[in-house]
């Protein structure tokens, strides 16, 4: 009963338009913090540009590090857990068995590929040469090498390349 409210308007209605203005002073505080910490000159922006590239590259291989572990351990259960070719006295059954059997070889045969590419990409790391692209040079973007971090090429290169590849294709 305490509560009094504009005609018209309910609860709902109040409560987002408090929430919307709480927003917005929080943006705005945020990035008052964010222009007054931060000097415009081209040399900071470079510096906390390299920082957080240097930062996200160690991220990066904390994840490559942590997807080859487990990689590495599906790897093993699945020898493990190999079934041994049995012979079924149906045709059908036979068949069913030996279709997943492939399939599971070929799932692990594309894992120790994508295990190679990680060791590449760790290696890569330790080099320094980590996210520069092979065909022309430069650097790939870091967007780019957190969605994909075992990737060699930047995306333009990329483009061309699978350009190239369906042309060949034809």
């Amino acid at each position: 009963m305490g509560i009094k409210r504009k005609k018209g308007s309910t609860k709902k209605t109040e409560s987002k338009k408090k929430r919307l203005v709480k927003n917005k002073q929080t943006k705005t505080r945020k990035s008052a913090k964010t222009v007054s910490s931060v000097k415009k000159t081209p040399e900071s922006k470079k510096d906390t540009t390299t920082i957080s590239r240097n930062e996200a590259i160690k991220s990066i291989k904390a994840e490559l590090l942590k997807q080859k572990k487990i990689l590495l351990g599906e790897a093993g259960a699945t020898i493990n857990n190999m079934p041994a070719a049995i012979l079924y006295p149906d045709l059908g059954d036979q068949a069913g068995m030996e279709i997943e059997r492939n399939f599971l070889l070929r799932l692990r045969g594309r894992e120790q590929r994508l295990l190679k590419k990680i060791d590449e990409a760790l290696e890569r790391i330790e080099k320094g040469t980590f996210g520069l692209c092979e065909v022309c040079g430069k650097e790939i973007d870091i967007r780019r090498l957190i969605a994909r971090p075992v990737t060699t090429m930047c995306i333009e290169c990329k483009i061309e390349q699978e350009e190239e590849e369906r042309l060949r294709e034809m």
